[in-house]
Parts: C-alpha cells; sequence; structure tokens
C-alpha cells in the first residue's frame, strides 16, 4: 500500500474522531439513551403505569448526564450517594405537594443549596442536579403519597441501568478517552494540512472562503490541544510522561500554525501577519504565487501531501521504505543545503515543512514509544537525537495554588442567591399563569443559570431556550398526531430525541432545547396530558422563567458582561506578560523555568475570555460596532498568544537543541512590549495609571552586539526576534481598541 492511501475504515474512524474529540458526544448520547432503554426494559414487565415509567426515564436521564467525575471511582461514589439524595428528593416531591406555601419555599430553598453546591466540585454539582431534577420530576408525574412505592422502585432501576450503562455497556476510563482525544488531535491536525493544500491551489474567488478554511482548522486543533491537556494528569499515570505529551502536542499545534502563516506570506502580494489567521472575516491579501502550473507550486503541493501522510498514516502502517523516504525528505529541509533554488519565501514554506515533520515524529514517539530507525537519513537521525535529548530533560513539577474568592465574591454564592431570587419570581409568576404547571418557569430560570457566569451569558442563553422551546412546540404538536396511542412508538422517538439532545448540546443550545421539548411533548402525550393548551403554556412559562433568570442576574449582585470581560482580558494580559517574559528570560541564558505550565496557563485565560466575549459577539446584539470591537481584541490576543507560545517553545529546545544558544541581548529587547502589556492590564484593572503604551525602533534594531565583531542574530536567533517583533505590533495594535493612550515614537 502507498504511503497515503489508507482504508476506508481508517478514513471514517478519523472522520468521526475529528467531528468528536474523544467520542465524548457519542458516549454521553449512547449512556443516556441506553440508561433510559434498561430502566424501561426492566419496568415494563411489572406493568406498571405511564406515570412510572416516564419518571423511571427521567431519573435515569439525570442520573446518567449529572455525573461528570473524571475518575471510575469517583463516578461510582458520587452515584451511589445520588440514589439516597434522588430518594429524599421524590420523597419530599410528593409529600409536599398538596401544600403549595410549603412545597413553594422548600423549592427555593433546594435550588439554593443545589446551586451552592457547585463549590465543591463535580460531586457537589451532580449532586445537586439529581436533587433538583428527581424533585422536578415529582411534579412532573403528579406524586402523591402513595406513588413512593413505585418511585421509589423506579428510581432504584433507574440508577441501576445508569451505572451498568457507565461501567458495563459504554465504559469510558481516563486513559481511553485521552487515547481517543490524541486520535482526533491528529485527525484534525491531517485536517488543517489538507485546508492549507486547498490555501495553496487556491484562485482570487475562492481565497477568502479557503482562508476561513484555514482559520477553522486552527481553533479546532487548538480546541483539541486544550481538551487533552485538561486530561492529562487524569489519562496519565506517569507526570514526565503527562508532560512530554503536552509539550509535543505544542509543538505540533505551533508548527502547523506557523506552517499556514508561512504559506499566506508565499501566497501574498503583500505582506500578511498573523492576525489575518486569528481574525473572522478579515479578508485575505491579493495573490502572488499562482494556484497551479509553477513549479514551485507543484513542490509545495507535493511535500504538504507528504507532511499529511506522515500524520494520517496509523501505526501499523507506519514502518516502510516508502513513508521514511516521505519524512527524510521532509526533514532535510531542515538543513540549509537541502533546500532547492527557490524563492526566499517558498523556501521560507519547505523550511515549515521541516519543522512540521519533526512535530510529527516527535508526536509519534510521545504517543507510539520507540520508532523504527533503520530507513534514517542523516537529517533524520539528527532530528532524532534532538527529540530524545529534549524528552530526557522533562521533569515534573507540582502547580501553585491559587487563592480562590470568599464570601459573595464566590461565583457559586453569588450565583446561588441570584438563581433563588429568579426562581422565587419565577413561581410566583408561574402560579398566575398555571397552578399546576408552575414549575416550567422554576425550570427555564434554573437553567439559564447553568455554566453562565455574567448578564450577557445568561441574555443569549434565555434566548436561545425560548428559541429551541418554540420550535420543539412545534415538532411536539406534530409528533402528538402522528404517535397518537401508541406508547412504545413514543417511548422510541423519546429516546431518539435524547441521544439528539445529549449529543448536540455541546454544538447548539437552541438545537438542545429543540429536541427536549420535542421529547416533553411525547411525554406529555403519554401521560394523557397533552394538549395544545399545553404546549402553549409551556412556551410562556419558559419565556416567564428566562425573563425571571435574566431580571435576577442584571438586578442581584450583577456581573456585568463588560466588567467580566475586563477581568479576564486582564488575567491573559498578566499570563502573556508572564510567559513572554520567562521564555526571554530562557532565551537570554537564566536557568530553566516551566513555560509549559505557564504556556497553558495562558491558553486556558484566553478561552475563559473568549468565552465570556460571546454575548458581545453574537449575531442578535444590535451593537455593531461593539461586536467588531471584541472579534478584533479577540484575534489580537490571540495572535499575542501564537508568538507567545511560539517563543516557549523555542525557549524550552534551548537546552538540548545544539543549533540554538542563548543571546543575552534578548532581554533588553523584550522590556518594551512586556511594560507595554503591563500597561494596559493596569489601565483595564482600574487603576489610576497614566503610563502609555510606547512605540520606538524595531524590536531587531535594538539587539546591537555586545562586542565588536559579534554577528548580529543566527537563524533562529531571526526566527525569535520576529515573533518578538510580531508580539510587541500586536500588542501595541491591543491598545487601541481598548482605548490606551500610545504614545508618539521619540525621535
Amino acid at each position: 500500500m502507498r504511503a497515503g492511501r489508507r482504508p476506508g475504515r481508517t478514513r471514517l474512524r478519523d472522520r468521526v474522531a475529528a467531528s468528536d474529540p474523544g467520542l465524548l458526544r457519542l458516549i454521553a448520547g449512547l449512556r443516556t439513551v441506553g440508561a433510559i432503554a434498561l430502566t424501561l426494559a426492566v419496568l415494563a414487565p411489572f406493568g406498571v403505569g405511564v406515570a412510572l415509567l416516564v419518571a423511571g426515564a427521567m431519573t435515569a436521564m439525570t442520573a446518567t448526564f449529572a455525573i461528570k467525575d473524571k475518575q471510575r471511582r469517583a463516578q461510582a461514589a458520587t452515584l451511589a450517594l445520588g440514589l439516597p439524595v434522588a430518594l429524599v428528593s421524590v420523597t419530599l416531591g410528593a409529600v409536599l405537594s398538596a401544600r403549595n406555601v410549603v412545597g413553594g419555599v422548600f423549592f427555593v430553598v433546594l435550588i439554593f443549596f443545589a446551586v451552592y453546591g457547585r463549590r465543591f466540585g463535580d460531586r457537589g454539582t451532580a449532586l445537586g442536579l439529581i436533587c433538583f431534577q428527581v424533585y422536578f420530576v415529582s411534579l412532573f408525574v403528579e406524586a402523591s403519597v402513595a406513588d413512593l412505592p413505585g418511585l421509589y422502585a423506579a428510581i432504584t432501576a433507574a440508577f441501576a441501568a445508569g451505572a451498568l450503562m457507565r461501567f458495563g455497556f459504554v465504559p469510558a476510563t481516563p486513559t481511553g478517552v485521552l487515547r481517543r482525544l490524541r486520535q482526533a488531535f491528529r485527525a484534525r491536525l491531517a485536517q488543517l494540512i489538507e485546508a492549507q493544500m486547498h490555501l495553496l491551489e487556491a484562485d482570487a474567488d475562492d481565497i477568502d472562503a479557503v482562508l476561513e478554511e484555514v482559520r477553522d482548522g486552527n481553533a479546532r486543533l487548538h480546541e483539541t490541544a486544550l481538551m487533552i491537556q485538561s486530561r492529562l494528569e487524569e489519562g496519565t499515570r506517569d507526570p514526565a510522561a503527562a508532560r512530554l505529551v503536552q509539550r509535543r502536542i505544542a509543538d505540533a499545534e505551533i508548527a502547523a500554525e506557523r506552517l499556514g502563516l508561512l504559506l499566506l506570506r508565499a501566497r501574498s502580494a503583500e505582506r500578511a501577519d498573523t492576525l489575518t489567521l486569528h481574525l473572522p472575516g478579515a479578508p485575505a491579501p491579493s495573490i502572488a504565487l499562482p494556484a497551479a502550473g509553477d513549479e514551485a507550486t507543484a513542490l509545495l503541493r507535493r511535500e504538504f501531501g507528504a507532511l499529511r501522510a506522515l500524520v494520517v498514516v496509523p501505526p501499523t502502517q507506519a514502518r516502510g521504505t516508502a513513508l521514511s523516504q516521505l519524512r527524510n525528505r521532509l526533514l532535510g529541509y531542515r538543513d540549509e543545503e537541502n533546500l532547492p533554488v527557490a524563492l526566499p519565501a517558498v523556501q521560507d514554506v519547505l523550511r515549515g515543512l521541516g519543522e512540521a515533520a519533526r512535530a510529527v515524529m516527535g508526536l509519534r514517539m510521545a504517543l507510539e514509544g520507540p520508532q523504527d530507525e533503520s530507513d534514517d537519513s542523516p537529517s533524520t537521525a539528527r532530528s532524532r537525537e534532538e527529540l530524545d535529548a529534549e524528552d530526557a530533560a522533562i521533569d515534573a513539577e507540582a502547580d501553585t495554588p491559587e487563592d480562590e474568592p470568599t464570601g459573595l465574591r464566590r461565583p457559586t454564592t453569588r450565583a446561588a442567591i441570584q438563581v433563588t431570587i429568579g426562581s422565587s419570581l419565577a413561581i410566583v409568576g408561574g402560579e398566575m399563569l398555571s397552578a399546576q404547571r408552575w414549575y416550567w418557569a422554576v425550570m427555564a430560570c434554573w437553567i439559564v443559570f447553568l455554566n453562565t457566569a455574567s448578564t450577557g451569558e445568561i441574555l443569549v442563553k434565555g434566548y436561545r431556550r425560548v428559541l429551541g422551546t418554540l420550535f420543539g412546540v412545534v415538532a411536539g404538536i406534530v409528533l402528538a398526531g402522528l404517535v397518537g396511542n401508541r406508547a412504545w412508538l413514543a417511548f422510541a422517538l423519546v429516546l431518539v430525541f435524547v441521544f439528539a439532545a445529549f449529543y448536540t448540546a455541546p454544538l447548539s443550545y437552541t438545537l438542545m432545547s429543540f429536541f427536549v421539548t420535542a421529547m416533553l411533548g411525547l411525554l406529555y402525550t403519554l401521560l394523557h396530558t397533552y394538549s395544545l393548551d399545553v404546549l402553549l403554556l409551556r412556551i410562556e412559562e419558559t419565556v416567564l422563567g428566562a425573563a425571571c433568570g435574566i431580571l435576577a442576574a442584571a438586578v442581584v449582585l450583577p456581573v456585568r458582561t463588560d466588567r467580566r470581560t475586563d477581568e479576564l482580558l486582564v488575567t491573559a494580559l498578566e499570563r502573556l506578560g508572564e510567559v513572554t517574559e520567562a521564555a526571554v528570560d530562557q532565551l537570554s541564558g537564566d536557568p530553566a523555568t516551566d513555560l509549559l505550565d505557564r504556556a497553558r496557563d495562558l491558553d486556558q485565560a484566553l478561552g475563559d475570555f473568549r468565552a465570556a466575549t460571546r454575548p458581545l459577539t453574537h449575531p442578535i446584539t444590535p451593537l455593531r460596532t461593539r461586536r467588531d470591537t471584541a472579534r478584533y481584541v479577540v484575534a489580537l490576543l490571540e495572535t499575542c498568544a501564537y508568538h507567545a507560545r511560539a517563543l516557549a517553545a523555542t525557549a524550552e529546545l534551548l537546552p538540548t537543541h545544539p543549533s540554538i544558544a542563548a543571546d543575552p541581548r534578548l532581554r533588553g529587547a523584550v522590556q518594551r512590549t512586556v511594560r507595554n502589556i503591563e500597561t494596559i492590564a493596569a489601565r483595564l484593572d482600574g487603576g489610576s495609571s497614566r503610563a502609555e503604551v510606547e512605540t520606538g525602533p524595531s524590536i531587531a534594531s535594538l539587539l546591537r552586539p555586545e562586542v565588536s565583531g559579534t554577528p548580529r542574530y543566527g537563524r533562529v536567533t531571526g526566527r525569535v526576534l520576529r515573533h518578538l517583533e510580531r508580539l510587541d505590533e500586536a500588542v501595541v495594535g491591543l491598545a487601541r481598541p481598548l482605548r490606551v493612550p500610545v504614545a508618539a515614537p521619540k525621535r
């Protein structure tokens, strides 16, 4: 089999891995549907009523999605604790069902503690969810004290079915999830390289669309890298091995992004900067390199295909002369003497292909162990020695715990108070709409607070909830007419909708709300309580609950979106300054520090900031200028983070890489950039700083030879300088949309 030709099953596996990293969405959907089906299969032979079947199905769904612990032992403990919590909750729901005032007050108290429990981590969050959802189930099926024995049996069966699906039929160990995430990373890396090949071949009419495809590929690759980082500790027993994988993932991501930038510059008639790869909708620069028929283009097309083959060929087919020849040829471009005669921009792309091939080989060595060295060329052997030396230098260091906010500054406390007040309003308003189904308003209020941290996020989530509910009601009306009295057909459709809801939840909250509402329409049909009035009431209660949640978030201890984004932006800038300064210090000759963890902290801070700006960049926002500014700031910060990660990756190579030497002159060159980062952060943090962002000569011009006759800088130092210059330019560019004054350059 030729290198690059793969069986259809392998290609399909890679597509699935890339679309659902770690198969996390598929596992969630299968577990939930399986738990519901098992619960129904256990209860049905006993001839229980439809109400108990519905209660069992809804409890099985809750007992499955609520558990978020990473380790299997912790999952089992939370599931075991969840059963008595569920039994107590349904008991109280049945006992208090006839006492509206007392029941409403208790429901409000329960909501407070369910949300407050998030401060105790995954287990506290899960037990709070179980308590709330099972109480809601008791209201939904109109449980009474006489129904409790049957409800106890249905809930116990549901928890047992959830445990059987989780630990028996659809197991997912941390090691297995991490292995699938690494496979997803390689699949998405291959997709990014394929998008870069499209960029190489695109003509002027298609260049904007293809560039958007490359941006998408970069974002998806980075998303998978962050998912891997978040699971390394649980999925890897050896801390040194975890750090090795983390380094190789970071190397591959940086090399792939840099390769795309070099290709874009080679194809551009004018200078293309890094921001072009990070700003959605930014126009592509005009084309200089022809898309086809050119010798240089044909060479690059061949080598991009070779790089993609190195990524996609599975380990079982990786041994062989054909693949070794591709690898040797690409790694040879890391040596100047192996570069063909071509334009400097084309040679830069070939160097980038060589560095990307080295990163791919390092990734294979970290994930698959020792490789076949029988066909190594001198360039490949040298690259392998460099990687081995880097691997030997890795050691594990402990993270320093950070101080957490207390009192009302703690997010869980604030959210608990907000959702309690919002739910109280929802209960009062819901009672006015319907004395029997007021709890729908409470459910909507509760849900808009889940996984949100600012008023803007709650507003967007409430809007999506209402929109999904509206379309779900229409679907429920149609389905109720089609299903009629065929209970098992209704239950089968419920399973389909449950799977669809959990599979699409991370992708679209609107879609998830649609499937849940359509499912509830079927459940009402099963309970013989379906009517057009009931479904219209659900829309009214959902709108009311979402409005109560938004009102509570806006009035009670509000966290304004602007304030939250400013706080997260300050954190991201602080992490950016730390990574940049530490990397340059190490490149200047200081002792090695833990740059990997600093870079990971930067990525996390940037991810939090990006998520917090989504309400500002949402398509429905009427503030178009503000939306464009937010997108521009996010893109500039991503550009800064890319250059900082590249500096950190180069600094990590310093102790072991024979062609990289410390240059003390770099420390002075970066001081202006670090001061500018600190100035912007101080201004955003509300300080009275009157400092201005400085501009001046290029970073390269600041790097003066220390003694006469010292060479200015070599190729590696030149690459470091390019990253420093682009970082300096991006930081200055960041000051303008944030309204931080920029001082005129001194003459």
